[in-house]
């Protein structure tokens, strides 16, 4: 059973996914957790981060034209990576006794975005050909000023043309929207940038997407 601390974010989470199928709450985690992310970044050298992909099939090329961030995925056999995954895990009992989304797994990774790094436009799930759901992203860039760029920019899903919003990557804010209904991108960051992505999945063979209203 959750706290009434933690009821309270995701309380608001669950319905903002309920209305409009993306959620962005600012001081969403704990000091706690967030040091203890921090702390596991800290820890890691360069060789533990890859340089993320777009595809199997797509060249090393390919893959800098489109994104430029290095990723390490998240392990439970890891302590400090273990608390932000029991974190989510928590959220994922919450979401499916509050929305029936029946969500099973999640996976989730560090991105670090090295000055000039970007993620073009794209979105993270395909209709019935993917069985991520939902995606979050939490940052962890303490005092992070407009001019360091990296923001991410959602666009609107009737018109892939037109922009929802754009999030300032400020520490401890968490972003949630359905995976397959919002396009969005990560502009150049002039500074080094750290986050979190993540991903819950479903089953494959069942449709459980909420249908944001139009």
């Amino acid at each position: 059973m959750l706290d009434l601390d933690l009821e309270f974010p995701f309380e608001k989470l669950a319905q903002d996914l309920q209305t409009t199928g993306i959620s962005i709450l600012p001081n969403f985690v704990s000091p706690d957790i967030l040091s203890k992310l921090e702390l596991r970044i800290a820890e890691l050298s360069s060789d533990d981060f890859k340089q993320a992909g777009i595809g199997r099939l797509a060249s090393h090329e390919q893959n800098k034209k489109i994104r430029r961030d290095k990723i390490h995925w998240l392990d439970t056999s890891n302590e400090l990576e273990s608390v932000w995954l029991n974190y989510m895990g928590e959220l994922k009992a919450y979401l499916n006794r509050r929305l029936f989304m029946g969500l099973f797994s999640y996976e989730s990774h560090f991105a670090i975005y090295p000055p000039g790094a970007f993620y073009k436009k794209h979105l993270d799930a395909f209709k019935g050909k993917t069985n991520r759901i939902l995606t979050t992203v939490l940052y962890l860039n303490q005092s992070w000023a407009p001019d360091n760029g990296g923001e991410l920019v959602v666009f609107n899903p009737d018109n892939h043309d037109e922009i929802l919003t754009t999030v300032l990557p400020s520490y401890g804010t968490l972003v949630t929207f359905l995976s397959d209904e919002f396009p969005h991108e990560v502009l150049v960051a002039n500074e080094k940038r750290y986050s979190i992505a993540g991903w819950f999945r479903v089953n494959a063979s069942i449709n459980h997407s909420i249908d944001p209203p139009k």
